[in-house]
């Protein structure tokens, strides 16, 4: 709480937005995107763009394990659920993603037919509950960025060990820098990027080398602490005010250059990457994400089940997927805090508490806006 305490005393905070304010050049913009959905979350909950100078934009990214989730993905569980009886596992913010046909998995568990669905906090619930209940079969529904990986990694390897036939896993684990590389590529603009944190303790800093070799884009990694975005902000401007494209870290107290080596060999035990994944708001991106290796196949329940992917489109009144590329906010979107609200979510970037959405409508940022 070092950080948080000495924000709310305002001094450093005082201190690092003069030293903002007298870095920006007054002819130039600066387009700055927060890829973690957890930096979003801290941007909104501490104002912290209220104390940056106007030419600073501050663009949310894609990087909300629950939001980059297509609707197709989604019905795979629900199908696990409603047609293969299982018994689905899944972490809270899953539940209540909009799939197709006005489904949820939230909405295939109040219908109390074929398969169940409970929300689990960690792999090792799914495993225990697999332990528990021998006769049925036990999904866990493995989301998230390179900072969940090794826990479901690690769930399989536990499984094998105890030879549990009853447990598999349906795989949507995906991959921070190529989606970093898709969005650069789609024509998204932008002058530096504030890297993950929880991400780059498991792949190190750097992993983000090549893109920002390849892009001549800063990246930043940050913490979460208010501090730490902003002092991270400083050190992109001062990179774009000197033509600089390097990979700075911020964030060293927890991460290193080459990241956590153990859970790193963990993945690549038991998982290889996918010839190409959909994401939410991205399209299909080549070798993105992960899949359970075929040593392990009894133990992928897209495997197990015969599980058939299906591309199903976003509602066409939801922003969510321009919202995740970058190119629009979400008070841009129509149906924001009027028809999607967190208790009536259209689309995914309102459901997850680090979806752009939910943080603007959860801190107020639109009636702020509005107002002024």
């Amino acid at each position: 709480m070092k950080y948080v305490d000495e924000f709310r005393d305002g001094t450093l905070a005082r201190a690092l937005a003069q030293r903002i304010a007298e870095a920006v050049q007054p002819d130039r913009r600066y387009r700055f995107m927060e890829f973690c959905g957890g930096h979003t979350h801290a941007l909104s909950r501490y104002g912290l763009v209220d104390l940056l100078p106007k030419s600073i934009r501050m663009i949310h990214g894609p990087g909300c394990p629950v939001c980059v989730l297509p609707i197709g993905r989604i019905d795979m569980a629900i199908d696990l659920v409603l047609k293969h009886n299982v018994l689905l596992c899944a972490y809270g913010d899953t539940l209540r993603v909009p799939a197709s046909q006005g489904m949820s998995l939230l909405k295939a568990r109040a219908q109390q037919q074929g398969g169940e669905v409970r929300m689990v906090y960690a792999t090792t619930d799914a495993l225990q509950i697999a332990r528990d209940n021998p006769d049925r079969q036990v999904v866990f529904f493995a989301i998230g960025f390179e900072t969940t990986t090794p826990p479901t990694a690690f769930a399989v390897l536990q499984a094998q060990a105890e030879g549990l036939s009853n447990f598999s896993v349906l795989c949507a684990h995906v991959l921070t820098p190529p989606a970093m590389s898709a969005l650069l590529d789609s024509g998204t603009e932008l002058d530096g990027i504030v890297g993950p944190a929880h991400v780059s303790i498991v792949i190190g800093s750097s992993a983000y080398r090549p893109i920002a070799e390849r892009y001549r884009i800063p990246i930043v990694i940050s913490g979460f602490e208010p501090l730490d975005l902003m002092q991270s902000i400083l050190m992109l401007i001062r990179q774009v005010n000197d033509g600089r494209a390097e990979i700075e870290n911020e964030f060293t107290r927890t991460v290193s250059r080459d990241g956590n080596l153990k859970a790193q060999d963990t993945i690549a035990r038991v998982f290889e990457f996918r010839e190409s994944f959909e994401w939410r708001g991205l399209g299909s991106i080549a070798h993105s994400a992960l899949r359970i290796r075929p040593e392990f196949s009894v133990f992928d329940a897209e495997q197990r089940f015969a599980l058939p992917y299906r591309l199903v489109a976003d509602n066409k009144a939801c922003e969510c997927p321009a919202i995740l590329r970058g190119q629009k906010s979400p008070e841009a979107c129509k149906i924001f805090g009027t028809v999607c609200t967190p208790d009536n979510p259209i689309g995914s970037c309102m459901v997850s508490s680090e979806g752009a959405c939910a943080a603007h409508y959860q801190y107020g940022r639109h009636r702020q806006e509005v107002v002024s």
